[in-house]
């Protein structure tokens, strides 16, 4: 969990490292995706107002914070060509990058599990390359 080994803590005490890590990424995660959420509204329509959450095992890993970002559905015709045009691809990403690059802003990196790293200087490079920097 986090780097720290829990093998030789008491199965109570480990139960409980585990639940506080994971409800601490949970919370970073919600906060981290109401940010992408709305920076995402700028783009286009937003199907719902509010982060949902899922049980998916990939958004529980108790050491880093995560999210799904779902941009579309593919089953829609319309909605698949907006996704294969490039400029939209650009678009997403911005809003997606902004909503991440938004919260390392608002909070010290101490307190922020998303800040693991300090941030990268981007200069002119073209945004998908700092999105790809990110996944």
């Amino acid at each position: 969990m986090g780097g720290v080994s829990l093998d030789d803590k008491d199965n109570t005490l480990a139960s409980v490292l585990l639940d506080l890590s994971q409800s601490a990424n949970i919370s970073a995660s919600m906060t981290a995706a109401q940010r992408v959420l709305t920076a995402l509204d700028n783009v286009g329509q937003v199907r719902k107002s509010q982060v949902q959450q899922a049980g998916f095992v990939v958004l529980k890993s108790p050491d880093i914070p995560s999210m799904l970002v779902e941009t579309a559905y593919i089953s829609n015709r319309n909605e698949e060509l907006r996704l294969r045009n490039p400029k939209q691809q650009v678009n997403l990403a911005d809003a997606i990058f902004a909503g991440r690059a938004q919260l390392l802003r608002a909070e010290p990196a101490g307190r922020n599990p998303f800040a693991q790293a300090p941030p990268r200087n981007h200069g002119k490079r073209r945004l998908d390359s700092r999105f790809h920097e990110l996944i």
